[in-house]
């Protein structure tokens, strides 16, 4: 069975909002689809590792931001590459609070506000199938998947569904390309080393954290 078929499946982007614990937390999706259009439901897919799976099975209700494609790129590498459990993720971005849950500051396509009503094991992850509480009008265009590969350069997590593991590159090795060992993202050079002050557009991390890809 060829599981590449599966990497032409579409895909957005999403950063999931809740509190837990009084904290706001957060994180990274690219699986979130409407269900129903008659009292509107929205389903979307966690990690079971996942900090912020906790806070919605305990407080039900969260946001969902939909990443545009002029989003800053930053909030992907906070968001999708770091661990609520010791990290504030908001703290570069701070936080509306939108009937009663975080939604981080900045452009975003579009929010939803929703409440969790049911969850399904998929084995890794769960689904959870949520009831639209409210909307909230963004701006520009909806980042997909296919946006976030060929142009922020960028990698999946290691909690993503679509996750592919180590040894799959998604830039050919043309010119040179060094590869942050935080977040995934690809630097690519005319042939020259990366600068000492070189840092990472999507997680920041120094050029310490980059290693050339053979």
């Amino acid at each position: 069975m060829d599981l590449s078929v599966l990497y032409n499946l579409s895909y957005g982007l999403y950063i999931v909002g809740a509190f837990k614990d009084g904290h706001a937390v957060g994180c990274v999706i690219n699986t979130c689809f409407q269900i129903t259009s008659d009292t509107p439901r929205v389903a979307i897919s966690l990690n079971k590792n996942n900090y912020t799976l906790e806070a919605i099975l305990e407080n039900r209700r969260f946001s969902v931001s939909i990443l545009a494609e002029d989003s800053n790129p930053e909030l992907i590498g906070r968001f999708g590459f770091l661990s609520s459990r010791d990290t504030d993720k908001y703290e570069s971005f701070g936080f509306d609070v939108l009937d009663y849950v975080p939604c981080v500051k900045g452009t975003f396509s579009g929010r939803l506000i929703l409440e969790a009503e049911q969850t399904v094991d998929c084995g890794t992850h769960i689904l959870i199938v949520a009831r639209l509480i409210d909307t909230v009008k963004g701006s520009g265009t909806p980042m997909t998947y296919a946006y976030y590969h060929s142009v922020i350069k960028g990698k999946e997590p290691k909690n993503a569904p679509t996750y592919r593991g180590e040894g799959m590159k998604d830039v050919p090795a043309v010119r040179r390309h060094f590869e942050c060992d935080v977040c995934g993202y690809v630097a690519e050079t005319d042939g020259a080393e990366l600068p000492e002050d070189y840092t990472c557009p999507l997680c920041g991390a120094d050029r310490s954290h980059f290693k050339e890809m053979s």
